[in-house]
């Protein structure tokens, strides 16, 4: 149920994993975004579009081992989907979150999203629904958009780089260009960033 294709998100809609229903996020997106619930989505907590979905990790599953590590790694081996993944930071589970950081960001290249409560999150899922249809919307009817600037990265790991101090649009678009993921951009050294961005670009980016 994660390979892409399997799953059609009706324009407009999100498709929810059977096990939200009668939950806070859930009632909280009622009347904002249209959700049906389906079963059988497997890993997936929330399909946003046909290639864009959600795997939530509260509080209770980070606290209780290291289960939803096995689900995140299950998810990447398995899935050609562009995975979101939303995490409930509070200060019973905020000793564990470097380490998922970690994971998410670092080893597996995914999109992580800090979020302290189910509410918060019901709030961050409408503006990710809206997101994704602009981003639809504008890739297939703007023949100006630059295929290779949508083909070389997704807009939110582009705008992950854009948050290191130092980096802009520009040198974030020459970073994926050069490393291809933000796996490889950490891992590189600062002669490799310096052929890039220049010396001292390059030490804040390293440092960073």
């Amino acid at each position: 149920p994660v390979t892409a294709g399997s799953i059609v998100v009706p324009y407009g809609h999100v498709i929810g994993n059977e096990k939200w229903r009668g939950s806070e996020i859930a009632q909280r997106l009622q009347g904002k975004i249209r959700l049906i619930f389906e079963d059988g989505l497997g890993l997936v907590d929330f399909h946003l579009s046909n290639r864009t979905c959600i795997l939530y990790i509260s509080e209770a599953d980070l606290v209780a081992g290291d289960e939803f590590k096995r689900r995140l790694v299950r998810f990447r081996n398995a899935s050609s989907l562009g995975g979101i993944v939303i995490v409930e930071k509070t200060q019973i589970s905020d000793q564990y979150f470097l380490a998922v950081q970690k994971l998410v960001v670092l080893e597996l290249g995914m999109v992580l999203l800090p979020v302290a409560n189910q509410g918060e999150a019901s709030q961050l899922i409408t503006q990710l629904v809206s997101f994704v249809r602009e981003q639809s919307k504008d890739h297939s009817r703007n023949p100006f958009i630059r295929k290779q600037c949508s083909q070389l990265a997704e807009p939110s790991v582009f705008r992950t780089v854009q948050q290191i101090p130092g980096v802009g649009k520009t040198k974030a678009l020459l970073l994926l260009q050069q490393f291809g993921s933000i796996h490889r951009l950490c891992n590189a050294s600062v002669k490799e960033l310096e052929l890039v961005v220049g010396q001292t670009v390059a030490q804040q980016i390293y440092a960073f």
